[in-house]
C-alpha cells in the first residue's frame, strides 16, 4: 500500500517528467537545440530534442548530407507544436514568413536567417528574407574585400541579424559574422587532426616578401617564399595569387601563446607533377586565348594548358577594365611566369612578353654573329678587302705568299 509521502514523491516525479525524456521550458520559434537522430522515416529526420514530442526535421534541409541515427544535430525551432517541434537549419528555409517578433529573436539569440540577395545598391546589398527586406554592407557579405559585388547577387546565403529599427522596416545583416563563427568551430575541428606530413587544402590569403598565407579553414597556415617551389622565387606572387585555391604539405605544427602555428609547402608535393602534362618552361612564350575571366584576372587557355595572367601582369592602361580590354574569346600572347609543380598550373604574362623577346634576341644575336679570330686585324682585314674593291685597290696578300711571276 502506498503511503501519502510516497505518493507526493511519485507526483513530483511524474510532474517533472522522471519516467520519460526531461522536460524543458517551452520552446520558441526562432530557438536553437540540439538533438540526437533516432529515425529518418517519410522525407523527415526525426530528432530527440529533450521534449514529449520528437523533432521534425525536412531531410531536403540537409542537401545531400550524410546523417545516421544516433548522430548529434544542431537546429532551429521553426514552429514549436506541442506534438513536436517543426525544426529547420535556418530560419526563413521552405517559404517560412519572418516577422519582426521572429527577427527580434534571432538578434538576440544569434540564430542564422535564410536570405536571397536581390540587389547590389549604394554600401552593400538588398536582401530578402522571406519577405522582409534587409540591408548587408558589402563590408560583411564576406571574410575578404570584395572586389566584385554582382558576384553575390542572385545567391542564396545565411546572415545574421545585427540590428532591427522602426518595427523591422529598417533591418541590418551580417554574414561575415556567421563565417567567423563557423571558421572558429573548423579551426578548432582542424587543430585537433591535422598531422605533421599530411596534405591540406587551402585558399591563399595574403602575399608578402617573405612568402604566403593560406587560410586552412580557420587557421592560417604560412608558406616560406622558400617552399613555394622548387626554382628561386623571387615575388610569392609569381607563384600564388591572393584567393587561389591550392594543396600543400604539412611541415611542422607548434602551439605557441598566440595559439596554432603550422608552417606548410607546396614545394614538397612537387613529386606529384602529372605526367601526361605537356612540357613547358618558365619564359616560354605562348599563343592562348581568353577562356573566361576570374575576380583576379583572366585564364587563357594554350596549347600547353590553361594558365592564370594575374591582373597585375595584363599591362592595362591606368583605370582601365580587364574584363572590357581582354574579352572571353580574344587573342593574345603570353609568357610562362611559373608553373605549379603539383596541379600543373600554369601563371602567365601578358606584360612580360616584351622584356623576354629581347632577352632571346640578344642572345641570339650572340650565338648567330662571326667570331673574331684574329682581334682587331681580322676587322682591318675584313674592312681593307671591302673598301679596297670599291676603289680598285687590291686586297693586301697575307704575308708569306709569293708574287706571281
Amino acid at each position: 500500500m502506498t503511503s501519502k509521502g510516497d505518493f507526493a514523491s511519485l507526483f513530483e516525479v511524474s510532474a517533472s517528467g522522471g519516467g520519460g525524456r526531461q522536460s524543458v521550458p517551452r520552446l520558441t520559434a526562432g530557438q536553437r537545440v540540439e538533438g540526437t537522430v533516432i529515425g529518418i522515416s517519410g522525407g523527415l529526420v526525426l530528432v530527440d530534442v529533450g521534449v514529449m514530442g520528437d523533432g521534425k526535421l525536412d531531410v531536403l534541409e540537409l542537401e545531400g548530407r550524410e546523417i545516421k541515427v544516433g548522430d548529434k544535430i544542431r537546429a532551429l525551432v521553426k514552429i514549436p507544436h506541442a506534438s513536436g517541434p517543426e525544426l529547420t537549419l535556418s530560419l526563413g528555409r521552405g517559404g517560412t514568413s519572418i516577422d519582426t517578433h521572429t527577427l527580434e529573436l534571432a538578434l538576440q539569440g544569434k540564430t542564422p536567417l535564410t536570405g536571397n540577395v536581390t540587389a547590389a545598391v549604394k554600401g552593400g546589398f538588398s536582401v530578402d528574407l522571406a519577405g522582409t527586406r534587409a540591408f548587408c554592407p558589402i563590408s560583411q557579405i564576406d571574410l575578404g574585400y570584395v572586389t566584385e559585388p554582382a558576384q553575390y547577387v542572385g545567391q542564396t546565403l545565411e546572415f545574421l541579424v545585427i540590428e532591427v529599427k522602426e518595427g523591422g522596416r529598417n533591418v541590418i545583416v551580417s554574414r561575415k559574422q556567421l563565417l567567423e563563427e563557423q571558421r572558429r568551430n573548423q579551426a578548432d575541428e582542424l587543430a585537433s587532426s591535422i598531422e605533421v606530413g599530411s596534405t591540406v587544402q587551402g585558399r591563399v590569403k595574403s602575399t608578402s616578401k617573405h612568402g604566403a598565407v593560406l587560410d586552412l579553414g580557420g587557421l592560417d597556415g604560412f608558406v616560406h617564399i622558400s617552399e613555394l617551389a622548387q626554382r628561386r622565387v623571387e615575388k610569392a606572387e609569381d607563384v600564388v595569387q591572393v584567393g587561389e585555391e591550392v594543396s600543400a604539405k604539412v611541415l611542422s605544427v607548434e602551439r605557441t601563446e598566440r595559439g596554432l602555428s603550422v608552417k606548410v609547402s607546396l614545394k614538397a608535393l612537387s613529386s606529384a607533377v602529372a605526367t601526361k602534362a605537356p612540357a613547358v618552361e618558365v619564359d616560354e612564350i605562348l599563343d592562348g586565348k581568353v577562356a573566361r575571366h576570374v575576380p583576379n584576372g583572366v585564364i587563357v587557355s594554350t596549347e600547353k594548358g590553361e594558365g592564370l595572367v594575374p591582373t597585375r601582369e595584363l599591362a592595362l592602361a591606368p583605370g582601365a577594365d580587364f574584363k572590357r580590354s581582354y574579352p572571353v574569346g580574344h587573342d593574345l600572347r603570353v609568357v610562362v611566369v611559373h608553373r605549379d609543380q603539383q596541379s600543373g598550373k600554369l601563371r602567365l604574362s601578358v606584360g612580360r612578353v616584351a622584356e623576354v623577346e629581347e632577352r632571346q634576341n640578344y642572345r641570339s644575336f650572340h650565338r648567330e654573329a662571326p667570331a673574331a679570330s684574329g682581334g682587331m686585324g681580322s676587322l682591318g682585314a675584313l674592312l681593307a678587302e671591302k673598301l679596297g674593291g670599291k676603289l680598285g685597290v687590291p686586297a693586301a696578300r697575307p704575308s708569306g705568299s709569293s708574287r706571281k711571276k
